[in-house]
């Protein structure tokens, strides 16, 4: 599936050196290598960011059973999440956290997850008056219809209302996540957008090999999904239109699903054949199963950013996805299509339609690559370092922008 990044991905241009000098960023999330997954890697990437430019990092994060030991790392102890086993949840102690934190001096506290050790960091960075943002990655009371914790959802927005409201900005990955958050009442939110590496993810890495390896010729329309296998990615609504695009076009399309997570047995008792199954993916063979599919699927309805779609885009894949806010930002009209939410007969049509116009397939797709060309990982970082340091001047000044 997706795997940790260990070096920063520049893909046009120098990194702007020096543009972090001074900054002293401690980071409080409760997912990060060796957990993969869109938020665990975006924190990767931006770490190396600020130290490419001259910052300096601190981490703060859960133990896990595969970690090792690394400078700049500080891990607490943690089980796994009953609901979800691949999460580790931890309550560090605060005094440990706090002094800790104090410790390393940072000049900003950025707090990525709202769970025991971000909470640890928010307490820790208010007690030391230190600048504190937070980002918001994961729709937890969406979340919590798929994994019986229904009673949590409507406390869900109240709690985490409060605890962003603590920090100078809540940074959020789309526009229309921002509009969500704000009308459940949060305050000073700002985007930060996502990147891609258009060299790892490409269609110069497309494999006839690997086509041929899970039965699909030259004609076959390759239906690719990449990601967690997980109930709350809407995996029922891509299974069943899959079924759907069999049934009707029998022969005429092959599957491919990359990745693992708790919904593995269902995947591998509902994915028609031909089909390909290999589990978790990284580095070049990630690269070569991008590029060998034809369309990307994308019925998630709970993602505020979907990492993924930049990669399938990048790679030359248009997009078949439900149409929901965060998604239509990055999809659009000429780079994919966009079906009604939870509709696998419509998703269904979506794909069928693919096979029965070949030149809709090429236009879009070299839409695709084209706006996935323009999503630089440089501009993000820049931006959002160049966000901390005018945040970090205005607090030593006594006053806040909000």
């Amino acid at each position: 599936m997706l795997s940790p990044v260990p070096v920063p991905e520049t893909s046009t241009g120098d990194v702007r050196s020096g543009h972090a000098a001074g900054l002293r960023l401690a980071l409080f999330t409760d997912t990060w290598t060796p957990q993969v997954n869109g938020v665990s890697r975006t924190l990767e990437r931006l770490r190396a960011a600020v130290e490419a430019r001259g910052g300096a990092v601190h981490v703060f994060t859960v133990d896990d059973p595969e970690a090792t030991p690394a400078q700049g790392v500080t891990r607490a102890r943690s089980v796994p999440f009953w609901a979800y086993p691949q999460l580790q949840l931890a309550w560090p102690s605060g005094r440990g956290v706090q002094r800790e934190l104090a410790a390393f001096a940072p000049t900003l506290v950025h707090v990525a997850t709202e769970f025991g050790v971000g909470l640890a960091g928010r307490r820790a960075a208010r007690a030391l008056g230190v600048p504190l943002v937070t980002s918001y990655h994961t729709s937890f009371t969406a979340y919590a219809q798929y994994y019986r914790l229904g009673l949590l959802a409507r406390p869900g927005w109240q709690y985490l209302r409060w605890f962003h409201s603590g920090g100078l900005r809540t940074f959020c990955p789309t526009q229309a996540i921002v509009k969500e958050v704000e009308a459940q009442g949060f305050r000073s939110c700002r985007v930060w957008s996502r990147g891609v590496d258009v060299q790892r993810f490409s269609p110069v890495h497309r494999s006839p090999e690997l086509r041929s390896s899970m039965g699909a010729s030259d004609e076959t329309l390759v239906i690719g999904y990449v990601g967690r296998l997980a109930a709350e990615k809407g995996l029922d609504t891509a299974l069943a239109a899959m079924q759907l695009v069999n049934e009707v076009r029998p022969g005429q399309a092959a599957f491919m699903l990359v990745g693992d997570g708790p919904y593995e047995s269902q995947v591998h008792a509902r994915t028609p054949s031909p089909r390909w199954l290999p589990g978790k993916l990284s580095g070049d063979k990630l690269s070569a199963a991008y590029a060998s599919a034809d369309v990307f699927v994308f019925p998630s309805t709970t993602d505020t950013f979907g990492n993924v779609l930049l990669e399938a885009m990048a790679s030359g894949l248009p997009v078949a996805a439900a149409d929901v806010g965060p998604t239509r930002e990055l999809v659009g009209e000429s780079r994919g299509v966009l079906v009604a939410p939870d509709n696998p007969e419509a998703l269904a049509a979506a794909l069928i339609a693919y096979i029965d116009d070949r030149e809709k397939l090429t236009m879009q797709a070299r839409e695709a690559r084209g706006f996935a060309e323009s999503c630089t990982w440089d501009r993000v970082w820049d931006a959002l370092i160049g966000e901390y340091l005018a945040l970090h001047r205005t607090s030593a000044g006594g006053a806040i922008a909000v």
